[in-house]
């Protein structure tokens, strides 16, 4: 059963097969060969129950907020006020790269939306800089990632629907981890330019003077507002994340209008990036919920748990395995699918473990964030590319990549070493998480 299950997984995707399309097939395939009634007739009802979820509400909204500031100046601003700050250290301007994504994550939701926002930014400024040009692509496709585990982040509502877990807990679970990861990756960037030092570029200007620093100051202010809308809002107990996503969409809406954006364009471009997005997550959604439906009806989830638990390995071996089944597996797979896919299946083995569903959510949004910029599927590489307008080899975007992946894996070590750095901030906000 479990090798019929995977077979045909791997298989179907092998064959490029809609990822929606690959999960109904096999949850149609494995009620047929093993269920004793068929259970096509209840898909109607779990289409139903699992689209009309009052926390998956929040993710169009969070989508439309990363639509809306794509379009709205907000990430120049953000980006001209930081810029100073960085000018005297060395690599500038890839620092300012890694911290306008994570400020701006603050807002987004979405790696994509942050690394293109940032790209369209910061891209125009490589050459005239005189940046090694793959670090400084890597630099902005690996703080793109940020955008999915500094709340609010679109895959922690997923992960928090599939397994029953607090949005609220998963966001306070991956703030700590998120700008701790952004300053391993400026860490990197400052290792190598101090190695390299003509990979740093060189100065343009002088951006060393106070009074422009503190002036550009005030461009921070949005997107902090945003994010004390959002996430303040959840923790001072005045909203649900739902309705905290509403009040970040009507703000996001007022920003806009403020900078004089506001026009019907931007609007009907936003509106269909929206559609586009969450048609596309609703559907595996929907269809993952039927295969885990089957899985859990046929026994399947149980007998894998059992067959990893029977095998008689540490708690620490077997995670240590589950993390590097990840990073292959993101090599080939695209991000929300493999989450979708494999989280009924893999979070049984980790509470099994021993392991906190919380905890275990942020580490695997890091392993998600490794899958954004590993060949030969990594989303956030494609989305740089693209705003690459100049063109320019793919393979300067794997080079750039390569380094940022050892921050993420040290991120990893550090939160099994020190699972409080994902717990604490949760058990603090909410006693009943208790780690």
């Amino acid at each position: 059963m479990i090798l019929t299950a995977f077979t045909l997984l791997m298989v179907c995707l092998a064959i490029s097969l809609p990822v929606a399309a690959v999960l109904a097939l096999t949850g149609y395939v494995l009620s047929e060969q093993y269920a004793f009634f068929p259970m096509t007739g209840a898909a109607g009802e779990l289409a139903w129950n699992s689209s009309n979820d009052f926390i998956l509400i929040a993710a169009p909204m969070f989508i439309m907020m990363g639509e809306l500031m794509h379009r709205s100046g907000v990430s120049e601003r953000l980006f001209t006020a930081l810029t100073p700050w960085f000018a005297r250290v060395p690599g500038r301007l890839m620092h300012t790269n890694i911290a306008a994504s994570a400020v701006f994550a603050a807002t987004s939701g979405s790696s994509l939306a942050t690394a293109a926002t940032i790209g369209t930014v910061a891209i125009p400024n490589m050459d005239k800089g005189g940046y090694n040009r793959p670090l400084f692509l890597g630099s902005i496709a690996a703080g793109g990632t940020l955008g999915i585990l500094i709340p609010p982040s679109i895959n922690m509502i997923i992960y928090a629907v599939l397994t029953d877990t607090s949005v609220a807990d998963l966001y306070a679970a991956g703030f700590i981890p998120g700008f701790v990861l952004a300053a391993l990756f400026s860490g990197i960037v400052l290792g190598l330019v101090l190695w390299r030092p003509a990979w740093g570029g060189h100065a343009v200007g002088d951006h060393t003077l106070w009074p422009e620093r503190i002036a550009g100051l005030k461009h921070l202010i949005p997107p902090l507002a945003l994010f004390l809308v959002v996430v303040g809002s959840i923790y001072a107990g005045v909203a649900t994340p739902t309705e905290a996503a509403a009040l970040g969409l009507m703000a996001t809406v007022g920003l806009v209008a403020l900078n004089g954006r506001l026009t019907l364009p931007v609007m009907l471009a936003a509106f269909e990036g929206t559609v586009r997005t969450t048609c596309m997550i609703m559907l595996i959604v929907i269809s993952a919920f039927f295969l885990n439906f089957v899985m859990v009806s046929i026994g399947l989830v149980a007998a894998i748990t059992d067959a990893v638990l029977s095998l008689g390995w540490p708690p620490l071996g077997m995670l240590l395995a589950i993390v590097g089944f990840y990073l292959l597996l993101g090599c080939f797979m695209e991000t929300l699918s493999m989450m979708i896919a494999t989280t009924p299946i893999i979070v049984p083995v980790i509470v099994g473990l021993g392991y906190s569903p919380i905890w275990w959510g942020v580490v695997f949004v890091i392993l998600i964030e490794a899958a954004l910029i590993t060949p030969p599927v990594g989303m956030n590489l494609y989305v740089v590319q693209a705003v690459r307008k100049g063109g320019g080899a793919f393979s300067d975007l794997f080079k750039g990549a390569a380094p940022f992946l050892l921050a993420m894996l040290t991120m990893i070590g550090l939160l099994i070493l020190f699972p409080q750095l994902a717990l604490w901030l949760p058990t603090i906000l909410n006693p009943k998480t208790g780690g």
